[in-house]
C-alpha cells in the first residue's frame, strides 16, 4: 500500500517577502517526485517547513490522512523525514569518523541520556548500513578526507538509519561528475525499491526525466503543476517554470574580437596543473571543457593567484604578472568568478550593497578612510537594476536570496572593479533556466565591451553556446585547442574523456 505525504496550502512570509502562497504538494512513497522551478520559486523554502526547518508556516502536513504538526528536525524525522541539504559539508563533522557520522543521531542520544558508546558496535552498525546500500567508504575514514560525492552518500546513509520514510535531496548532483551522478542514482534506485518516497530537487532536467516518477512544478512561491512525468515535455517543464515560452537560451554575441591581451605559457602549481599554455584575445569568449576533477577549477584558482605557480607565466597586455595572491591578481586587472560562490564568491552575511562594492571599495573612500556610504548605496541599486537581483531591499543579507540572485551579486561586483579578464569557473552551478540566460547575457556583453573571457565548465552544450575557441583539459593537463563552431559536444567529450 505504501505511505502518500501531503502537504495541502502551506504558506509562509518572510520580512518584505511571501515565500509561499497556499502551496499543494504530494509524494507517494517508493517513488521520485521531481520539485522544479527557477530560482526564488519557493522549492527550498517548502523543503524546509518540511523538513521542521521553517516553523512559522499555516497549512497542515499529512501523512496516510493524519496531520503531523512538524516544527522542528526532530518532529520531522519523527516522521520519517529526513533531508540532504546541497551544502553537504555543513550537515557533517569533518573531523569525525564516518561511522560517527553515519550514527550520529544515534551517537547524540546516547550522550544525553549518558549512557557508555560502545564504539565496535557503533562502526558495526554503521558498516551494515554502507554495505547494504553499496557505499565503499571505511567506517574508520575521517569524514574531511572524503570526496563531496562520499560526503554526500555519508549522509544518505545517515538518513537511513533513523528509518527514514521520505528524503528529501536538494540538488544532490550539481557538484558530482557523470560517473558520481550514475552511482547516487543506483542508490536512490535501490530506497525506492525499499519503499522510500524520494523528493528531488534539481536544475537538471535530463536526470529528473531519467529518475523521477512525478514532477511538481513551483513559480513564484506557488504550485503550477503537478502530473506524471511521462506526460510533459522538457521544453514545457522550462515553460512552466518560467510562465513563457522558452527563448534562445543563449545570446548572439556581437563581440568584436581584437588581438591577444591574455596569455598563459607554461603554467604548473606543483599539484593538479600541468604545464598549461593558452592564449585569449580583447572580445573573446575562450571555454575550458573537462569533466569534474580535469583541473578546471584549479587552473582558475591559480591563475588568480590562490595558488602558488611553480613554473611558467602569466602575461596581461605585453606585461608579465606577479600572481602570489588575489590581491596582486586583482590590482593586475584580473576577476574571478569561483564555483563555491557561497564559501568564496559572496559575504553571505553581508548586504547586497557591501558585496557588490567589495572588489572596488576604493572608489567609494573619502579622505581619512570614511566610505561614501550614499555613493555605495546609489551603485549597488544601479547594478541591482542592471542585473535584474531579485532582492527586497539593497540592505538584505546574500544568504536570504536565491543561488542565480547570489551569482548575479558574485559577478556584479566585478563589473564594478572593471578588470580586463573575467575568469568564470563553473557560472551557472546550481543556477536556474532563466537565470541562467542573465548571466548569458551578462557574458556577452563584457566581451562585447572588450574585455577577455575565460569560461570554465563541465556542461558541454554552455561550452557550445557562448565560447569562440575552448581547450580541453584531462588530469590537469590540455589536451587539446578546438574552434567552437568547428566542433561537437561528443568531440569534446572525447578529448574530455582522454580520448587521443
Amino acid at each position: 500500500m505504501g505511505i502518500q505525504l501531503d502537504m495541502k496550502q502551506i504558506s509562509i512570509e518572510f520580512p518584505g517577502v511571501k515565500a509561499l502562497n497556499e502551496v499543494n504538494f504530494s509524494v507517494r512513497s517508493g517513488t521520485a517526485h521531481a520539485l522544479v522551478g527557477a530560482n526564488g520559486a519557493g522549492k527550498s523554502t517548502l523543503m524546509k517547513v518540511l523538513s521542521g526547518a521553517h516553523v512559522h508556516y499555516s497549512g497542515d502536513i499529512f501523512l496516510n490522512g493524519k496531520v503531523h504538526d512538524i516544527r522542528s528536525p526532530k518532529s520531522a524525522q519523527e516522521a520519517g523525514i529526513q533531508i540532504v541539504y546541497q551544502e553537504v559539508d555543513t550537515a557533517l563533522i569533518p573531523y569525525l569518523t564516518v561511522a560517527e557520522n553515519v550514527m550520529l543521531n544515534e551517537t547524540v542520544q546516547n550522550m544525553g541520556e549518558k549512557q557508555i558508546i560502545n564504539w565496535h558496535e557503533l562502526h558495526r552498525k554503521a558498516t551494515a548500513i554502507l554495505a547494504d546500500m553499496n557505499i565503499l567508504v571505511s567506517s574508520k575514514k575521517l569524514v574531511r578526507d572524503l570526496t563531496l560525492a562520499e560526503k554526500q552518500m555519508v549522509l544518505i546513509a545517515r538518513a537511513v538509519s533513523t528509518e527514514c520514510q521520505f528524503l528529501i535531496l536538494d540538488e544532490p548532483t550539481a557538484p558530482l561528475s557523470h560517473t558520481e551522478t550514475t552511482e547516487l542514482f543506483r542508490i536512490v534506485n535501490g530506497l525506492k525499491q525499499r519503499g522510500v518516497g524520494i523528493i528531488f530537487i534539481s536544475h537538471r532536467l535530463p536526470e529528473i526525466f531519467s529518475i523521477c516518477e512525478d514532477i511538481t512544478i513551483m513559480r513564484n512561491g506557488e504550485s503550477v503543476k503537478s502530473q506524471k512525468i511521462t506526460d510533459i515535455t522538457q521544453n514545457e517543464v522550462i515553460e512552466q517554470m518560467l510562465g513563457k515560452s522558452m527563448e534562445e537560451q543563449f545570446p548572439i554575441v556581437n563581440a568584436e574580437v581584437g588581438d591577444v591581451i591574455f596569455e598563459v605559457n607554461g603554467l604548473s602549481d606543483g599539484g593538479k596543473v600541468k604545464n598549461i599554455s593558452l592564449h585569449v584575445k580583447a572580445g573573446e569568449i575562450v571555454g575550458l571543457a573537462g569533466l569534474v576533477g580535469a583541473g578546471k577549477t584549479e587552473l582558475c584558482k591559480t591563475l588568480f593567484g590562490h595558488t602558488s605557480i611553480t613554473k611558467g607565466e602569466v602575461v596581461l597586455n605585453g606585461r608579465k604578472l606577479s600572481l602570489k595572491t588575489p590581491h596582486h591578481a586583482v590590482k593586475s586587472g584580473l576577476a574571478l568568478v569561483p564555483e563555491e560562490r557561497r564559501k568564496e564568491g559572496v559575504l553571505v552575511q553581508e548586504s547586497v550593497t557591501t558585496n557588490l562594492t567589495a572588489a572596488s571599495v576604493g572608489k567609494f573612500t573619502k579622505a581619512f578612510s570614511f566610505v561614501n556610504r550614499q555613493a555605495e548605496k546609489k551603485k549597488a541599486k544601479e547594478l541591482i537594476t542592471t542585473l535584474g537581483i531579485k532582492t527586497p531591499s539593497e540592505e538584505a543579507k546574500v544568504e536570504n536570496l536565491s543561488g542565480g540572485n547570489q551569482q548575479k551579486v558574485a559577478i556584479g561586483k566585478w563589473l564594478m572593479a572593471d578588470a580586463d579578464v573575467y575568469i568564470f569557473d563553473e557560472p551557472t552551478k546550481g543556477v536556474d533556466v532563466g537565470a541562467k540566460k542573465d548571466i548569458f547575457e551578462l557574458i556577452a556583453k563584457l566581451a562585447e565591451g572588450g574585455k577577455a573571457i575565460i569560461y570554465a565548465s563541465s556542461e558541454l552544450t554552455e561550452i557550445m553556446g557562448i565560447t569562440n575557441r575552448t581547450y580541453v583539459l584531462y588530469d590537469g593537463s590540455m589536451v587539446k585547442e578546438l574552434e567552437t563552431s568547428k566542433t561537437n559536444e561528443e568531440d569534446l567529450l572525447f578529448y574530455s574523456t582522454g580520448g587521443k
